[in-house]
């Protein structure tokens, strides 16, 4: 609830309704927004499996915007760039669709 009421303060109301509800973001916006009503309802494991598998739907497209922001900060690049680390990071930073 506090994300959606921070990117909308960022962003704007309308901006926010438009990134949430485009055609190809509904699916994930179901689970996120899912997942928020199953955590208020009660069963708050179940609603932030599906609060977290909604988010990296939504946000899959920044995903190498971020990594190779990180790689470029000296202590954290040195780090994803450590062999069995780097493989991992390389596959969440690789994007197969740009949002």
């Amino acid at each position: 609830v506090l994300f959606v009421a921070g990117l909308s303060f960022v962003i704007g109301l309308e901006r926010t309704f438009r990134f949430f509800f485009q055609k190809h973001k509904m699916k994930a916006t179901g689970f996120f927004l899912g997942g928020v009503l199953i955590v208020l309802i009660g069963w708050p494991l179940i609603g932030m499996v599906l609060e977290i598998y909604g988010f990296f739907l939504l946000f899959r497209g920044f995903f190498p915007v971020v990594v190779g922001f990180i790689r470029r900060v000296p202590v954290l690049g040195y780090l994803l760039n450590l062999p069995g680390i780097s493989s991992l990071v390389d596959k969440v930073g690789e994007s197969n669709n740009m949002v």
